[in-house]
């Protein structure tokens, strides 16, 4: 296996490194693939349309040797038969030319779909370097590949070609009898034959490139667990900075809460284990609202503040409970404690009454 900084790469890619690696272009394509379905179109475009090729070609060809003994040859009449021919060929492989281009973009976007990346396109100064150049075509399993495949279609074309092209020399002898129609319908039926035995072995190779190019492109974005853990850091940040970070929220958040205890109305407790401090204010509020909450130590905290603030401790065990489950700092308390709530604060106001009355004697 490959090998980066001593680790294996044993871990599958990220849905990240597998978005970056597109976005620079590095995508499983099998260029065989789309060669074949661009090969295989043509050859279907040409048979369809051999029989108006045919007609063209042989009309063309009719009216060019039927005035070989009378036109005088000259720079014009050659210019004026090149324009022909030009718009000939123009009229003949345009709707050929054009259906091979839709089918080409319809064969990579099938195998990659469709995403645009300037990145792809951005120069690399190290393609620049003749050295690694030379390594990357020469001395590379893919260089190495592509040479094994290129040579192999070689042959075999080469062959099917020598045992089409021989058989069909046989067939040329009876041509001399045949008008320029059949001798061009002659031809292009000798050349799907042709074309049509050497698209089977395309075929096979294309198979077996895009499984290869598959599994190559796998392998290569295969990850180390290093690789794993820098790409998360860099995703959701590094595990202790966010733990400090959250720390100190939870801290200022906290320095905040206590600060409020001293505007509060009433601290509501279990006795021991939870405490909820509670403040209304009539011309603002729809309800009473939790201004600080605590559990074990920080309950403690929040009713040692309260004593040293004056402000009245309320001993309601489920109460107290429910406040802490339900309700967040900040929040409103629900509906269904507002009796219960009520009764405490109308309790504590009455309380605050009479002191302020024995106060005033």
């Amino acid at each position: 296996m490959a090998e980066i900084e001593g680790q294996e790469k044993t871990e599958q890619p990220t849905g990240k490194k597998l978005s970056d690696a597109r976005d620079k272009g590095q995508v499983a394509k099998s260029t065989e693939l789309n060669s074949l379905v661009v090969f295989g179109s043509g050859l279907i475009l040409i048979f369809i349309t051999k029989g108006f090729i045919g007609e063209k070609l042989g009309s063309f060809t009719k009216e060019i040797f039927s005035s070989l003994e009378t036109v005088n040859i000259n720079q014009t009449i050659l210019q004026a038969y090149f324009l022909k021919w030009t718009l000939f060929l123009f009229i003949i492989l345009t709707p050929i030319l054009i259906g091979l281009i839709i089918v080409s973009l319809v064969s990579n976007i099938s195998q990659v779909g469709f995403k645009f990346s300037v990145k792809a396109f951005t120069p690399k100064l190290n393609r620049f370097n003749p050295i690694a150049g030379i390594k990357r075509i020469f001395f590379t399993s893919h260089s190495l590949v592509e040479l094994l495949k290129s040579l192999a279609k070689l042959i075999i074309i080469g062959l099917f070609a020598y045992l089409v092209i021989s058989k069909l020399i046989q067939d040329t002898f009876e041509l001399v009898n045949l008008s320029i129609e059949e001798i061009v319908s002659f031809m292009l039926d000798a050349a799907f034959s042709m074309v049509w035995k050497i698209m089977i072995f395309f075929t096979l190779i294309a198979a077996v490139d895009f499984i290869f190019q598959k599994m190559k492109f796998k392998k290569e974005m295969m990850m180390t667990k290093q690789e794993v853990k820098d790409e998360l850091k860099q995703t959701e940040g590094d595990t202790l900075i966010k733990s400090r970070i959250r720390k100190n929220m939870i801290q200022a958040t906290r320095r905040r809460m206590m600060n409020d205890v001293p505007k509060a109305d009433v601290v509501i407790t279990n006795p021991t284990h939870f405490a909820v401090a509670l403040k209304y204010e009539m011309n603002k509020d729809n309800a009473p609202k939790v201004l600080a909450k605590g559990m074990d130590e920080l309950a403690q905290r929040i009713k040692k503040i309260a004593v040293e603030n004056e402000v009245p401790l309320y001993e309601d065990r489920e109460l107290a409970r429910a406040l802490y489950k339900v309700c967040d700092v900040g929040d409103l308390i629900p509906a269904k404690l507002f009796k219960a709530v009520a009764q405490i604060l109308a309790y504590i106001y009455q309380m605050k009454k009479i002191k302020k009355q024995k106060s005033i004697i």
